[in-house]
């Protein structure tokens, strides 16, 4: 078993997690894949069978990171990692004037300083310390194209995508001297419940705001972008490649709109302001 090329990636329960164990699994990898529910884990063990292996965490929680990648290291049995995907995240969403300040430190613990607890922990094991033998492995950080173009009510969870970038090209530039490559990810909206959660977010609190109608709006737009979302599928896949390609690139956008993307990036911010303004009622002439 310890032969297998392994790869652990962090929040595999659901969505671009799932889709990139179901790839990996699928190619001959053995993955070790982090849950925070024991069912979870069980559920993950019958679709990936003995190609998976679960580890329970939470990626904001350092000490039991640090213990899953002791168990991770004692099962290589010295041979070395192959990659991490950092995928665990959450989305919280609300207008930024108003969002709670826990929310917004929640945000940020888990998509941000999670994914660099978890680099800090497994990075020696793909040849991120003094005195290791043998192939360096890879990093694939999972962004967003929220880390480039930042949507109103979505700002926390874009802050932490811009943030995911910014920490993702240091670490590239410094693994350097180790050999160790990282790469970003950045998906447009995928056929995940991250967003879908969003059932169990208290919006009444905005409900004597301006932005009561504008968040009306976004649940429903969200609702509609389901059906044109990016299969897990194709993610996973994306994943697999960006790990195994001999020479790959330092991003990768995956979106079903690249016309949406690229006239996002590329339009002059006045105006993209107002396509916002105008699409979710927050120009000023009609909040009436």
């Amino acid at each position: 078993m310890t032969s297998m090329r392994s790869v652990v990636v962090t929040g595999v329960s659901t969505g671009i997690g799932w889709g990139a164990v179901q790839a990996l699994t699928g190619a001959g990898f053995r993955v070790f894949g982090s849950v925070r529910k024991s069912e979870d884990a069980e559920r993950a063990c019958q679709a990936f069978g003995n190609a998976f292996v679960p580890m329970m965490f939470d990626v904001t929680d350092e000490v039991a990171v640090h213990a899953a990648a002791d168990r991770v290291r004692a099962e290589l049995a010295g041979q070395p990692l192959f990659g991490l995907v950092n995928n665990a995240g959450i989305a919280v969403p609300g207008p930024l004037a108003h969002l709670p300040i826990d929310q917004f430190r929640k945000q940020f613990d888990v998509n941000v300083t999670g994914l660099l607890i978890t680099t800090q922990a497994f990075a020696p094991l793909l040849g991120a310390a003094s005195g290791f033998s043998g192939q360096p492995g890879r990093i694939v950080n999972i962004s967003s194209v929220a880390g480039k173009v930042v949507t109103p009510l979505a700002g926390a969870y874009g802050a932490s995508k811009f943030a995911v970038e910014a920490v993702s090209d240091a670490l590239r530039r410094e693994f350097l001297i180790y050999g160790v490559d990282v790469i970003l990810i950045e998906p447009g909206p995928v056929a995940t419940a991250i967003w879908g959660k969003n059932e169990q977010v208290d919006f009444s609190i905005y409900d004597n705001t301006v932005y009561a109608g504008a968040i009306s709006k976004m649940l429903v737009y969200l609702e509609s972008v389901t059906a044109s979302a990016i299969p897990l599928e194709k993610v996973g896949q994306l994943v697999l490649s960006v790990l195994t390609t001999p020479s790959p690139k330092v991003r990768y956008v995956i979106t079903p709109s690249l016309l949406q993307h690229y006239v996002t990036r590329y339009l002059p911010a006045r105006i993209v302001d107002r396509i916002f303004g105008k699409v979710l009622g927050l120009l000023p002439a009609s909040r009436g």
